[in-house]
């Protein structure tokens, strides 16, 4: 549903009542970050043209060193982390997977221990690809949130720096690639982005208006998962009791308050999926564009196919913000099933 009138003409200034970014500031974080990876492409493909009707504009995340949009807030934050405080040991940090991989990625190559929790049941691909980056991985809880808890009672514990889900310093490396994408499609009428913690969202929120841009931004949910959306049409915090959905980038009950301060008044309006409507985007993916996307990757692709009516004949962007779906997962799909969690 679209935000209230009051809301939406408050969203152009959302970043600056942030404190977030100008645009020399993303341009800086773009030229770190290009330090350690390329930019990643942005496609108008034109089988999904034909399928819905819109000029489909790709940010292709899943290209990235570790296969998500994560990384570039890992090189970002660990670059401020030994700048500032040079004597840190190391981090600990609760994460599904892509931020875990991109912590560890960047904490070690700075020399740093990189302690990562995740809940128990996580992707065991995921956490393969975090041992392999160098992450010391612990299992605790049963989902995002509580491993998130023990991680923050950890830092403190044993004197790690712990690293949020959310900090300006995340978002600004976040923000590079959309900094890749409005440059490269300046024209795009309206963007949808997926919401887990709301770094990718604000980012793109955050790139938007540095840039002078008045394209709309969509936040995608979860329907399993939806504490974003309910937060904004309620005007506060709101919690679930669960968070169960196989788009585990999105599988958040907690929203993060920062991040709201952002999005509840830098998007234009929140959409909810369904697994099944993210397993069919992942099809529609991989037909159309020969491309793996994980759930939360999925998720922009799945919102823009249910309003495919409100966008015909508009250069749309969704972001496919990474590509780290379990093989089991990926059979179900292609089979044309919906996994189960």
């Amino acid at each position: 549903m679209p935000f209230p009138k009051a809301v939406a003409t408050a969203r152009t200034g959302a970043i600056e009542e942030a404190g977030m970014f100008t645009k020399d500031e993303l341009h800086a974080a773009a030229a770190l970050v290009g330090t350690q990876m390329p930019p990643t492409p942005q496609y108008a493909w034109p089988l999904l043209r034909q399928r819905l009707g819109a000029e489909v504009w790709v940010k292709h995340e899943n290209h990235t060193p570790t296969g998500a949009f994560k990384v570039r807030g890992g090189i970002t934050f660990i670059d401020w982390l030994r700048r500032s405080q040079p004597d840190c040991p190391g981090i600990v940090t609760a994460t599904r997977g892509n931020h875990g991989q991109s912590q560890a990625r960047a904490a070690r190559a700075a020399g740093l221990r990189a302690l990562v929790y995740v809940p128990h049941g996580n992707s065991v691909e995921k956490n393969a690809a975090m041992r392999a980056f160098g992450a010391d991985l612990v299992e605790h809880g049963a989902d995002f949130d509580e491993a998130r808890l023990e991680a923050f009672r950890v830092a403190e514990a044993e004197g790690l720096h712990i690293v949020p889900p959310f900090h300006r310093e995340l978002v600004r490396g976040v923000a590079t690639y959309a900094l890749e994408l409005f440059t490269a499609a300046p024209h795009l009428h309206t963007v949808y982005v997926p919401i887990g913690c709301g770094s990718g969202i604000c980012g793109v929120i955050a790139a938007r208006d540095a840039l002078g841009l008045k394209t709309n931004v969509v936040g995608v949910v979860s329907a399993a998962a939806q504490c974003a959306r309910l937060s904004v049409e309620a005007g506060r915090l709101v919690e679930t009791p669960t968070a169960r959905t196989f788009a585990d980038g999105m599988a958040v009950r907690v929203p993060v308050a920062e991040a709201f301060e952002v999005y509840s008044t830098g998007a234009e309006r929140i959409v909810a999926v369904s697994d099944a409507e993210i397993a069919e985007a992942i099809r529609v993916y991989y037909s159309d564009t020969h491309n793996l996307a994980e759930g939360a990757g999925a998720a922009p692709l799945a919102a823009l196919m249910q309003e495919r009516g409100r966008m015909q004949g508009r250069a749309v962007g969704v972001i496919l913000c990474g590509g780290n779906i379990d093989a089991g997962w990926m059979r179900t799909v292609l089979s044309g099933g919906v996994p189960e969690v």
